[in-house]
């Protein structure tokens, strides 16, 4: 007879897989198809990349951000992404119900064509991994919730494998056996970079997340440097994850005071704004490589922020960790004010600009891609192999979930799961919800017995 312990993990294990399996799937396989969004955005997109408008007149950035604006009523555009050959130059533009849109320039800055943001694969690749593209704080809470359990699956995979003895030598095993053996050896296997995979990608989590990021703003020596300047509220999803929310220095106002711009004036419309080409006379001044992104200023007071980040989901813009740097200049001189960069990062900000970029699966080229996608496929075939091992135990017309434990949960499992549960707060959260239906049901289980003792 196993022990209390191993019997809470089985039990467990067996319904927090039962539940979660369909969302650990649509997280794999949205995965593994983010894993290669550059690869194959470069064939869907390659006249928007790599194409030439036909257009032999040679116009100015700013010339062709007006024209842009223009031709798509209703955008404005706030931020341009300078990339490396061979790829375009792209604007991205949002109107006032925050729709977003990209528009490629070539190399004479004459428009190629447009895409609408929300259908491009990577972001839908981003919407259906991070959202089940649903949206919403309940499915955002679902999709980490499901994460936060399959940590679980994973750690009290490895117990009971070893417990159990599963993957000992037998001469004599049944095909449930085997099917057993082989979902606890690939799974023993992929537990470490499974973990790692998970834990790099909570950073983006709606509950968790947030505190990660918060506790990484509010003690600047571990986490993230602080700048004590004006907040951003441009749009920042170029910025590198270390400096999002953080906020930037200001410009000189003294410009807007001495021309009278109140303080709801956009920053698009403002006639003493910088150019963006005398901005990248700036930028080429100060030996500033490609790729880059130049995000606008969002008021009178903000400034440009020149961002190169490890973790941008952009296809040609991402760069080396180390290469991170957030700059910013004032809008009405160009003059450069103050830059972040990775080595001005606390050590859990260094950990992320990293992880990220491992999750990823690019931080150092084809190599982690593979070793991500070996590792998503692995998964996989673990989920599929515990199903057919449940499948093969299965009594018809029955659950045949593992037995419920007669005696008292054992103290260990109890003091596990609120380690878990302190860790990852989302998924403590769901354990008092596991608890109290437990308690509901138990209860009208013996409030049935007790009336069928009765009649």
């Amino acid at each position: 007879m196993k022990n209390k312990l191993y019997q809470s993990f089985w039990r467990t294990h067996f319904y927090a897989a039962l539940f979660i399996t369909p969302l650990l799937i649509s997280l794999t396989l949205s995965g593994i198809g983010y894993l290669f969004y550059t690869d194959v955005e470069n064939q869907l997109y390659d006249k928007y990349f790599f194409g030439e408008s036909g257009k032999t007149e040679v116009q100015s950035i700013d010339d062709a951000v007006k024209l842009a604006e223009e031709s798509y009523a209703g955008y404005k555009t706030n931020k341009i992404i300078e990339l490396e050959e061979p790829y375009n130059t792209r604007l991205s533009m949002k109107n006032a119900d925050g729709k977003e849109k990209y528009v490629f320039l070539d190399d004479h800055n004459q428009i190629i064509g447009g895409q609408d943001a929300d259908y491009t694969f990577s972001n839908i690749m981003r919407n259906v991994h991070s959202s089940l593209f649903i949206g919403g704080t309940v499915v955002n809470y679902l999709v980490e919730l499901a994460a936060c359990w399959a940590v679980f699956l994973l750690l009290s995979g490895i117990y009971m494998t070893f417990k159990a003895k599963i993957l000992k030598k037998t001469k004599q095993t049944n095909t449930r056996q085997k099917s057993r053996k082989f979902h606890a050896l690939i799974g023993t296997i992929i537990t470490i970079p499974m973990l790692v995979i998970i834990f790099t990608g909570l950073p983006w989590s709606a509950f968790m997340g947030k505190y990660i990021y918060q506790a990484s703003q509010d003690h600047p020596s571990f986490g993230t440097p602080l700048l004590q300047q004006q907040p951003p509220t441009s749009n920042v999803s170029e910025i590198p994850w270390a400096t999002r929310q953080e906020t930037p220095p200001t410009s000189d106002s003294g410009h807007a005071a001495h021309h009278g711009m109140g303080d709801n004036m956009l920053c698009a419309a403002n006639p003493y704004q910088l150019s963006v080409e005398k901005l990248q006379h700036e930028i080429d001044a100060m030996n500033i490589s490609k790729p880059y992104a130049i995000i606008y200023p969002a008021s009178e007071v903000g400034v440009y922020t020149v961002a190169k980040s490890s973790n941008t989901g952009v296809t040609g813009l991402d760069v080396s960790p180390y290469d991170e740097t957030t700059m910013y200049f004032d809008q009405y001189s160009g003059k450069y004010i103050d830059k972040v960069g990775y080595e001005d990062y606390g050590i859990l900000a260094k950990w992320f600009t990293w992880g990220i970029p491992l999750h990823e699966g690019h931080l150092f080229g084809w190599p982690n891609k593979l070793i991500n996608l070996l590792v998503c496929l692995a998964f996989l075939v673990v989920i599929a192999w515990g199903v057919r091992t449940w499948l093969l135990r299965k009594k018809q017309g029955m659950l045949s979930a593992p037995p419920k434990i007669s005696q008292k949960v054992s103290i260990p499992f109890i003091i596990f799961m609120i380690i878990l549960g302190i860790l990852m707060p989302l998924f403590g959260l769901s354990l008092i919800a596991v608890v109290l239906v437990e308690i509901i049901i138990n209860l009208v289980t013996k409030n049935k017995s007790a009336k069928e003792e009765v009649n």
